[in-house]
């Protein structure tokens, strides 16, 4: 895929309505578990995509540095994906903060709904940066109280 405007009329940015009727017509056709794996994989890609095209792949820029990059990338000046509210990093854990996720939007409180693409762009994305393989799980969750949707990275 090429760098600038891919449609020339409509402009890059489509609803979060239609990528949310993708992530439950998958769900719906695959199965939650499956649709899960595949939406992480598939974020995993465009994570790797994003620190690339920052080129900050095997980077040895410090941590406040990449982060800021990576989140105006998928933040409010780039493609909305979602806020990097804090990244911060002890030993082999990375937990990041997020606020204003795709995955959340439109949820109702309470709803068990996980991040998939959101959670697989930021483990790609880091994964990328620092040349390791994480392992991720989500930690917090604005629809069940939390003040973010947090995920917990581990460095295998």
């Amino acid at each position: 895929m090429s760098e600038g405007a891919i449609r020339p009329e409509l402009g890059d940015f489509s609803s979060i309505v239609c990528l949310k009727a993708i992530v439950t017509g998958l769900e719906d056709i695959m199965g939650i578990p499956a649709a899960r794996g595949n939406l992480i994989l598939a974020g995993r890609k465009r994570g790797q995509k994003i620190a690339q095209s920052l080129s900050l792949t095997k980077t040895e820029k410090p941590l406040d540095e990449w982060s800021k990059m990576v989140a105006d990338a998928i933040g409010e000046n780039g493609t909305k994906l979602c806020k990097i509210q804090n990244i911060s990093q002890n030993d082999k854990t990375i937990i990041v903060d997020l606020s204003d996720t795709v995955c959340s939007a439109g949820e109702d409180e309470g709803s068990p709904r996980q991040l998939t693409f959101t959670l697989g762009a930021i483990q790609g994305a880091i994964e990328e940066i620092m040349d390791v393989r994480l392992g991720a799980k989500q930690i917090g969750s604005v629809l069940r109280g939390q003040e973010f949707d947090t995920i917990e990275f581990t460095i295998r």
